[in-house]
């Protein structure tokens, strides 16, 4: 539904638009009410979020990592327990078992302060978060990928943050 000029929506549309700015982050609108921040990171070198205004609230969406191929018990309960220790946002699960952060702000609560606290916790949880999930849901994978990269003497840099798996 297109945004009426002068109602809430704009209003929320344009203090997005200002905090994103002043936040030096990339961003891009893709229509009235509708951005993609790209946020970058450690562990998983950067976050896709979207910002998407609605008639009562801004909703929140980025995707972390899709389904794990094994340990799901232990990958949901590490979800769940994380959950309570977050702000605004929150793990969630697709139709097929990809993990996402997701959350809305109600129109009223929208800042600049509120924009960057919420996008400091995505960046915060699906980074810092990222490979704990790869470790409890793909670690098999990992294991197999390192001993063909070792075999073939090609590089294992970017494994080295799951150097324990290996021993």
């Amino acid at each position: 539904m297109p945004e009426i000029p002068n109602s809430p929506g704009s209003d929320t549309d344009a203090v997005i638009a200002a905090a994103l700015a002043d936040l030096d982050v990339d961003h891009h609108r893709r229509e009235p009410g509708q951005f993609l921040v790209t946020l970058p990171g450690t562990a998983r070198l950067q976050t896709h979020c979207w910002l998407v205004v609605r008639d009562h609230a801004v909703f929140v969406q980025a995707f972390v990592c899709r389904r794990p191929d094994e340990e799901f018990e232990n990958v949901y309960r590490f979800l769940l327990q994380r959950n309570a220790r977050l702000y605004g946002v929150h793990y969630t699960l697709d139709r097929i078992g990809d993990i996402h952060l997701t959350g809305r702000i109600a129109l009223h609560a929208v800042t600049p302060d509120e924009i960057d606290r919420l996008l400091g916790q995505v960046l915060e949880a699906a980074d810092g978060d990222f490979n704990t999930l790869l470790e409890l849901g793909f670690a098999s994978s990992i294991r197999r990928e390192h001993a063909w990269r070792s075999e073939r003497g090609e590089s294992t840099a970017n494994l080295q943050a799951f150097e324990h798996l290996f021993r």
